[in-house]
């Protein structure tokens, strides 16, 4: 699939409106039900009779499925790119951590985003993994590249791990520092639920040139929807 030009929608903005709804609810019992099965305590019959379960509605599923990526989507105004397999935000990932409407923007266009991490994301014992913190800032960065107006992609990501980030409710941080011309200099933070700071990045972000020549790339105000 070519990077440059996403697939135009092919359904009205109604349309697309239930279309999101009800898949969004089926990626939400698909991210509970993962995290139920990793808590879970049951006997190894009654395990086993789940796992049935679990495979007949993934047969139901795949009986129609695309055969690659999910790829990027024009939304029905012809400008927002719908990134719906994207690992951190996409509507469509159960593991997903945020959304587009989880994201606020204050009066100095810093990105601000509060998450909940469960066991999935588990790296030392009830503490995130360094990875997934990684993970979350690269995309926080991102989409604070983006609403500061340097939109890009990432070039260099550095990260300083001040202390352990425990699982749970975590509040993540990200503004644009400077920008000139398709570069972008982006910082951001997570900080846990005493407002200490556990992780910091900086990041170097590139518009690509394909990507500058797309209207729906250059002009977004955030990374993906």
């Amino acid at each position: 699939m070519d990077p440059a030009t996403p697939t135009p929608a092919h359904l009205s903005a109604e349309e697309l409106a239930e279309h999101d709804r009800v898949v969004a609810a089926l990626t939400g019992a698909t991210r509970e039900l993962a995290e139920a099965q990793a808590l879970t305590e049951v006997d190894l019959d009654e395990a086993a009779a789940v796992t049935q379960e679990i495979e007949a509605l993934t047969a139901r599923l795949r009986a129609s499925a695309r055969g690659g990526p999910l790829g990027a989507e024009l939304g029905p105004d012809g400008t927002t790119i719908r990134n719906h397999g994207n690992t951190v935000t996409g509507l469509r990932n159960p593991i997903a951590v945020f959304t587009a409407e989880h994201r606020r923007v204050d009066e100095e266009k810093h990105v601000h985003v509060d998450v909940d991490l469960g066991a999935l994301y588990e790296g030392p014992p009830g503490l995130v993994h360094g990875g997934v913190s990684a993970l979350l800032l690269d995309q926080l960065l991102g989409e604070s590249a983006a609403v500061g107006g340097g939109p890009g992609m990432t070039a260099r990501l550095t990260l300083h791990y001040r202390r352990p980030t425990p699982l749970g409710p975590l509040h993540l941080e990200g503004w644009l520092e400077s920008s000139e011309g398709r570069k972008s200099v982006v910082r951001g933070e997570i900080r846990d639920p005493d407002g200490r700071v556990t992780v910091e990045a900086e990041g170097l972000f590139v518009l690509p040139s394909w990507a500058a020549e797309h209207p729906a790339w250059k002009g977004r105000q955030q990374s993906f929807e």
